[in-house]
Protein backbone atom coordinates (compact mmCIF):
# COMPACT_ATOMS: atom_id res chain seq x y z
CA UNK A 1 0.00 0.00 0.00
CA UNK A 2 1.55 3.26 -1.14
CA UNK A 3 1.40 6.55 0.58
CA UNK A 4 -0.79 8.80 -0.75
CA UNK A 5 1.48 12.37 -1.61
CA UNK A 6 -1.02 14.75 -0.19
CA UNK A 7 1.04 13.67 3.29
CA UNK A 8 4.15 14.80 1.82
CA UNK A 9 3.45 17.70 0.53
CA UNK A 10 3.83 19.54 3.85
CA UNK A 11 7.60 17.86 4.04
CA UNK A 12 8.34 19.56 0.79
CA UNK A 13 7.37 22.68 1.71
CA UNK A 14 9.21 22.26 5.43
CA UNK A 15 12.06 21.32 3.06
CA UNK A 16 12.21 23.72 0.20
CA UNK A 17 11.94 26.56 3.17
CA UNK A 18 14.45 25.54 4.86
CA UNK A 19 16.61 25.40 1.53
CA UNK A 20 15.83 28.86 0.92
CA UNK A 21 16.39 30.36 4.25
CA UNK A 22 19.63 29.08 4.44
CA UNK A 23 20.69 30.54 1.07
CA UNK A 24 19.06 34.07 1.98
CA UNK A 25 21.42 33.47 4.95
CA UNK A 26 24.55 32.71 3.14
CA UNK A 27 23.81 35.75 0.73
CA UNK A 28 23.61 38.23 3.56
CA UNK A 29 26.61 36.81 5.36
CA UNK A 30 28.52 37.44 2.09
CA UNK A 31 27.00 40.79 1.44
CA UNK A 32 27.75 41.52 4.71
CA UNK A 33 31.78 40.82 4.45
CA UNK A 34 31.84 42.75 1.26
CA UNK A 35 31.98 40.18 -1.45
CA UNK A 36 34.45 38.27 0.48
CA UNK A 37 34.04 34.53 2.29
CA UNK A 38 32.99 34.19 6.03
CA UNK A 39 36.31 34.52 8.36
CA UNK A 40 36.10 31.94 11.77
CA UNK A 41 38.28 31.13 14.72
CA UNK A 42 39.48 34.86 14.85
CA UNK A 43 41.99 35.69 17.48
CA UNK A 44 42.04 39.06 18.90
CA UNK A 45 44.69 40.18 16.16
CA UNK A 46 42.04 39.26 13.62
CA UNK A 47 39.51 41.65 15.70
CA UNK A 48 41.56 44.91 16.13
CA UNK A 49 43.16 44.96 12.35
CA UNK A 50 39.26 44.42 11.22
CA UNK A 51 38.39 47.25 13.29
CA UNK A 52 41.62 49.40 12.08
CA UNK A 53 40.66 48.33 8.59
CA UNK A 54 37.06 49.69 9.27
CA UNK A 55 37.99 52.69 10.26
CA UNK A 56 40.11 53.08 7.45
CA UNK A 57 38.13 52.19 4.49
CA UNK A 58 34.68 52.41 6.25
CA UNK A 59 34.04 48.44 5.59
CA UNK A 60 34.75 45.67 8.27
CA UNK A 61 37.04 43.65 5.34
CA UNK A 62 37.93 46.31 3.21
CA UNK A 63 41.55 47.01 2.72
CA UNK A 64 43.59 49.81 1.26
CA UNK A 65 47.01 50.41 -0.55
CA UNK A 66 47.18 53.90 0.04
CA UNK A 67 49.92 54.27 2.29
CA UNK A 68 49.00 57.59 4.00
CA UNK A 69 46.13 57.24 6.26
CA UNK A 70 43.03 60.16 5.10
CA UNK A 71 42.76 63.27 6.52
CA UNK A 72 40.71 62.87 10.24
CA UNK A 73 42.01 58.93 10.93
CA UNK A 74 44.50 60.39 13.61
CA UNK A 75 40.97 61.85 15.71
CA UNK A 76 39.69 58.41 14.67
CA UNK A 77 40.93 57.01 18.40
CA UNK A 78 39.46 52.98 18.68
CA UNK A 79 39.54 53.67 22.77
CA UNK A 80 36.28 53.32 24.18
CA UNK A 81 35.64 55.63 27.37
CA UNK A 82 33.15 54.74 29.58
CA UNK A 83 31.50 56.94 32.30
CA UNK A 84 31.62 54.64 35.02
CA UNK A 85 35.26 54.35 34.36
CA UNK A 86 35.87 57.85 34.60
CA UNK A 87 34.21 58.11 37.72
CA UNK A 88 37.11 55.91 39.16
CA UNK A 89 39.85 58.24 38.17
CA UNK A 90 37.99 61.36 40.44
Amino acid sequence: MGVPFEALIPYGIMLGMFGITGAGLSKLRHMQNGGKRARHSLDQWDRVMMDRDRRLTGFLRGQTDNSAAPLGFELNNPWRVCFHNLLYMF
